[in-house]
């Protein structure tokens, strides 16, 4: 029956978990005192799930750098953290990524970093495996729940015995879809090991310090290429040796689907590879192939060994793969051997497009049915607002990344001049203007933009399932906490009392007034559009 043990008063013996659940259950198992994150669909629910185990910290940050700050300052005090974020949060965590390579840990740091193959809810498709190479931080990928699991603890072995932090890698499938989970015994939270320990040196990045600290990072890496070789979460499987694949993450349960009988080299590390597993491997097999989805991240390092191997040649470079994708880009490259090869099940059934939509009820719908009606150019953001862009508002001619909007609307303001006054604004969400909308303003502030920036308030992050944030007054475990006042915060950065404005989300008239009247004053202006997200009114209802 496998190992049992009980929390929540509940006895374990075999779970169904979806990748998140299970990172944050491995997470738990391994001993973590200390989780932050921002949220971002896939990688949400991570947290989510962690703030229900008992005798740790959780928090959502106000974005993933601060988070990923957090983390590295959990870490070096002896405590075991969790940092988590989708693959567009690690852009905004850079800065703090590539210099916490240098910095290390004293308890372990892992950053959960989930991608997002196919855009199913992301503004690009980035592959951060690129990150991890270019930090110089090792780099875990799960092919389903059980190994997020066990990656995780994994993760944090790591981190503490090569003095780095380590980003686990997910997609939009591991995270997503559940499969069966063996729970373990808990390791003991080392709480005598906390407190932060001067060490200069290590801990402050100054050149002179920072040089030093790089040649150790090098130190470590080449350990770790050595090590990786010997890491049980990398292995080779030989079966039919006319056809060997390469693949790591959710694709080796796509190729093991195709193809039951071919030889498999299953990566679990992807920073830095196991050289020479793969030289072997390549030798112990007739052809090999490179299954990744997006970049050649692979195939780019293994034909820089020396090694003759296909990849993307045969197999797309954008979008998720899927069983079918693989195996029709198999038999393009030649490749048709009944024997190796499992054929998928056939069938005629066409599911209907279901396009994403404001809800019925949204109170956003007003604001872009005014920005349609006054003919506004709307620079937009993040948030389910983007989908004001969707007919039949047809209402956002930008959208870039989290908080830009409201820089974008001053790039056009200062390359149009008087041309475009009164006609542009910039709209953002409560969470994003939390996140990174504040530094926009102040930005128009200190510069002397005339801007009109509208925040839609709808009390939640709905976009990512309805977390609170700096402005819905709450915490992730639902404890009452400040809210940011706007008018206070418009007026520390010089607006004036005549061009801050909060109305009513369901009164669309007052939208409109306070549009039309702010673009008139031809000064910078914040509009705050109030009224509470449709969903969460109904939850609130049945609570």
């Amino acid at each position: 029956m496998g190992c049992t043990y009980k929390y929540k008063e509940v006895i374990l013996n075999r779970l169904l978990l979806s990748g998140n659940e299970a990172i944050a259950l491995g997470a738990f198992e391994a001993g973590v005192m200390v989780g932050t994150g921002y949220p971002g669909t896939p990688s949400t629910e991570i947290l989510e799930n962690l703030t229900t185990y008992p005798g740790l910290y959780t928090e959502w940050s106000v974005n993933e750098k601060v988070a990923f700050e957090v983390g590295i300052g959990s870490a070096i005090s002896g405590a075991r953290t969790l940092v988590t974020m989708k693959h567009v949060g690690l852009n905004v965590a850079a800065d703090p990524l590539f210099t916490s390579s240098y910095v290390g840990v004293k308890a372990g740091l892992v950053i959960v970093n989930a991608d997002d193959p196919e855009m199913h809810s992301s503004q690009n498709e980035q592959d951060n495996r690129n990150y991890a190479y270019a930090a110089k931080v090792p780099m875990l990928e799960p092919s389903d729940s059980q190994e997020a699991k066990e990656y995780t603890k994994k993760a944090f072995e790591i981190s503490e015995s090569y003095d780095t932090p380590v980003i686990l890698r997910t997609t939009t499938r591991v995270s997503h879809s559940k499969s069966i989970v063996i729970p373990q015994a808990l390791q003991a939270r080392n709480k005598a090991a906390i407190g932060f320990e001067r060490n200069l040196e290590k801990y402050v990045m100054i050149p002179a310090f920072a040089r030093l600290r790089h040649i150790e990072v090098e130190k470590r890496m080449q350990r770790l290429k050595e090590d990786v070789n010997r890491f049980d979460i990398n292995r080779i499987e030989i079966n039919d040796t006319k056809l060997g694949i390469i693949t790591a993450g959710i694709c080796y349960t796509y190729v093991k689907e195709v193809f039951p009988k071919a030889s498999v080299l299953k990566l679990g590390i992807v920073n830095p590879l196991p050289a020479d597993l793969i030289r072997e491997f390549c030798t112990k097999v007739d052809s090999v192939y490179v299954v990744e989805e997006l970049d050649p991240y692979f195939e780019i390092r293994i034909k820089a060994m020396g090694i003759q191997i296909e990849g993307k040649k045969y197999i797309p470079i954008t979008g998720e793969l899927n069983p079918d994708i693989i195996r029709k880009s198999l038999r393009i490259a030649g490749y048709k051997s009944k024997k190796t090869l499992k054929e998928g099940l056939k069938t005629s059934l066409k599911l209907p497009p279901r396009p994403p939509l404001l809800c019925p009820g949204c109170p956003h719908r007003a604001v872009f049915t005014v920005f349609k009606k006054l003919g506004l150019t709307v620079t937009g953001d993040i948030g389910c607002y983007t989908l004001g862009v969707l007919p039949p508002f047809n209402a956002m001619d930008t959208c870039i990344e989290m908080g830009g909007g409201i820089g974008v609307a001053q790039g056009i303001e200062i390359a149009q001049g008087e041309k475009r006054h009164g006609k542009t604004v910039a709209v953002i969400g409560d969470s994003t203007f939390a996140h990174s909308g504040i530094t926009g303003l102040l930005n128009a502030a200190y510069n002397k933009r005339s801007s009109l920036i509208v925040v839609l308030d709808n009390g939640t992050t709905a976009m990512t399932g309805m977390q609170p944030n700096p402005l819905s007054g709450e915490r992730i475990n639902g404890e009452e906490t400040i809210k940011l006042d706007y008018k206070k915060l418009a007026h520390a950065v010089g607006i004036g009392e005549d061009n801050v404005r909060i109305v009513d989300a369901y009164k669309p008239e007052d939208i409109e007034e306070a549009i039309d009247s702010l673009l008139k004053s031809k000064a910078l202006s914040l509009l705050v559009v109030k009224g509470l997200c449709v969903i969460l009114k109904r939850r609130r209802k049945r609570a």
